[in-house]
């Protein structure tokens, strides 16, 4: 029942509702419109900065940010300064510039910031699939017809 916001500079209206989810016109439209916004991109030169103090401006003050992708995707010190200063509700947060992140750090000391390690892929789901994958690779390999190759 929830409706689903989703937006990226290459996704289309067709492969959003594949996704269940509907296309937000704009970067600014899905960040004005959410109640949880959880980023889902790779890093690269479109990327890098692509959440910064405007885009956090943009977001409602009960709304939360999800960055479980890399950090430099989200400007550190302006999510900083829209949590201490109550513009957002809070962040979940599982990537940060130092890795692991400084003893004296703010996001270990906001009471509207929620931080693991860098674990969030950490399921038995995803270990299940590594392992079978693994071994697949190694009996690929050894018959002669390597898969999944880089």
């Amino acid at each position: 029942g929830m409706d689903v916001l989703a937006w990226s500079q290459n996704l289309t209206r067709e492969r959003a509702g594949e996704c269940g989810a509907r296309l937000a016109p704009s970067k600014d439209a899905l960040l004005a419109g959410s109640d949880v916004v959880s980023v889902h991109v790779v890093l690269g030169d479109r990327t890098r900065g692509l959440v910064g103090a405007r885009e956090l401006a943009l977001m409602k003050p009960t709304a939360y940010l999800v960055n479980t992708s890399r950090a430099a995707i989200v400007d550190q010190g302006a999510l900083v300064s829209a949590l201490r200063e109550g513009r957002i509700a809070g962040a979940g947060l599982d990537v940060f510039e130092e890795e692991p992140l400084p003893a004296g750090h703010a996001f270990r000391t906001l009471p509207n910031v929620l931080a693991t390690p860098h674990l969030g892929y950490v399921s038995e789901l995803n270990y299940a699939t590594y392992f079978r994958e693994a071994v697949q690779d190694i009996g690929a390999f050894l018959d002669g017809a390597p898969i999944r190759v880089l």
